[in-house]
């Protein structure tokens, strides 16, 4: 339930007591971002840091239909053509048209609309995982979505850390790359009870020479509290790429 705080109760509250003084409404909700929320298809992304050599040259060998290297589709090699998981980061800076938190005792619930994937954000006071993708038995493999942890740092925002990611997975859909070791902090601040401020900051040093707010955007909260259903078919992208890209490739 949503813990608004009614400015017009608190107005009729300080009446009542006689002192003719309404206090001041809280201007956010608390510890409380649920819900469908809904955004463009294609954020506004912010100018990323320099690229360290390692990160320049992963760039380069990705070729992307948007932006100033655009290919053409058949000449790309972005995983989304195969429909491959768009991993974290990408799933907030691409396809960003409807997405839906859901808080439960030990964990947020991220549910994506696109590709109908989900993230775990925990929020039972675990630490992230250390060594991800290392030599030892302990360590655990990188995840397309990464192992993420959460709190609130005030009443409206909340934070989010993510490490351990597959490096297959693009940052955009400009094709920027990450390392494995990368770390990710999104921030949620509830402006008010309609409106959602979603910050992603990257800190990788293997591809970046320093860290850099990738994306600050406003997400609205859904007229209709329902995901739509948005799927990358396989089969169909197989059969797009032959009969149309393809062919338009090569004439």
């Amino acid at each position: 339930m949503e813990k608004w705080t009614s400015s017009v109760l608190l107005a009729l509250t300080a009446v009542a007591c006689g002192n003719g003084q309404p206090k001041q409404a809280s201007s956010a909700l608390v510890h409380d971002i649920s819900g469908v929320w809904a955004g463009p298809a294609l954020p506004t992304l912010q100018e990323p840091a320099p690229f360290t050599p390692l990160g320049k040259q992963r760039y380069e060998a990705n070729k992307a239909t948007w932006g100033p290297n655009a290919v053409g589709l058949a000449e790309s090699n972005d995983p989304l053509i195969t429909c491959d998981p768009l991993g974290f980061p990408r799933s907030m800076l691409y396809e960003t048209r409807g997405f839906e938190f859901v808080h439960t005792p030990t964990k947020t619930i991220e549910l994506l609309q696109y590709q109908r994937a989900w993230r775990e954000i925990w929020t039972d006071g675990r630490p992230l995982p250390k060594d991800v993708g290392g030599a030892s038995a302990d360590s655990l493999d990188p995840r397309w979505y990464g192992y993420s942890v959460g709190k609130w740092v005030d009443d409206s925002t909340f934070a989010v850390e993510t490490v351990g990611t597959d490096e297959r997975s693009w940052v955009d859909y400009f094709g920027r790359p990450h390392s494995g070791a990368a770390h990710f902090e999104e921030r949620y601040r509830r402006v008010d009870a309609n409106t959602l401020e979603v910050t992603v900051t990257i800190t990788d040093p293997e591809i970046y020479t320093k860290p850099y707010v990738a994306m600050k955007q406003t997400f609205q909260r859904a007229a209709r509290q329902e995901l739509e259903e948005q799927l990358c078919v396989p089969s169909e992208a197989i059969d797009y790429f032959k009969t149309i890209a393809e062919p338009a490739g090569v004439k």
